[in-house]
């Protein structure tokens, strides 16, 4: 096949992922990290990072927040003892996140007119409303916080809720995350992912795959 010819063929397909065959047809994005900062990851990356028992008891008291557990007043309590800081920083850190508004802007202008749109995200409670314009929750079709169900990324119940919800199939989806292994699970159930590090970046590589 000519170069010309392979190039035509390309443009009549976009949003087709060429080792797969399937179509592009939902975006699901990660919230903290992603559609906005993540202060709990400031946290975790200055005062549990060096020491691997600390990292791992405050990862198990995330999972426990994040899946309903655990009370957010007793989490914010035992971060503070644990890394110092005060409980009312902890509370301020990790409860004054900011929107990415140049994502979704992008999200607004040009993925929601050809794509269903979905948020799959480690929540303990629902802060879309304080956290995002009324405008910005109205872009997605679907929202899926780890608390309503008791699970919590990289469980595969997960994703599949989520794609389920959206009326897809896993090969049909796009997933963006800032964290690498909530990545590797999504594709392990057949879905394709970002790792998402750089605003820039990750809106090229949305770009490259479902040729928006």
């Amino acid at each position: 096949m000519s170069a010309q010819m392979f190039n035509g063929l390309k443009k009549s397909t976009k949003r087709f992922t060429w080792y797969t065959g399937y179509m592009i047809k939902a975006i699901i994005f990660d919230c903290f990290g992603v559609l906005s900062t993540d202060g709990w990851k400031q946290i975790r990356e200055e005062y549990f990072a060096r020491d691997e028992e600390t990292m791992r008891r405050a990862m198990d008291m995330d999972k426990a927040v994040n899946a309903g557990m655990m009370s957010l007043d007793e989490f914010y309590a035992e971060i503070a003892a644990t890394s110092g800081l005060s409980e009312e920083e902890v509370r301020k850190r990790i409860d004054g996140n900011s929107p990415n508004r140049l994502l979704l802007d992008f999200i607004r202008d040009e993925l929601k007119p050809k794509f269903k749109i979905g948020m799959l995200s480690n929540a303990a409670a629902n802060w879309l409303g304080e956290l995002f314009e009324p405008e910005q929750v109205k872009l997605f079709d679907e929202v899926l916080l780890s608390y309503e169900i008791g699970a919590v990324k990289p469980e595969a119940v997960m994703y599949t809720t989520i794609v389920a919800r959206l009326g897809m199939q896993p090969e049909e989806c796009l997933f963006i995350d800032d964290l690498e292994r909530y990545c590797e699970a999504a594709k392990n159930l057949g879905m394709q992912a970002i790792y998402h590090h750089d605003t820039h970046d990750t809106i090229a590589k949305i770009k490259e795959i479902v040729g928006a």
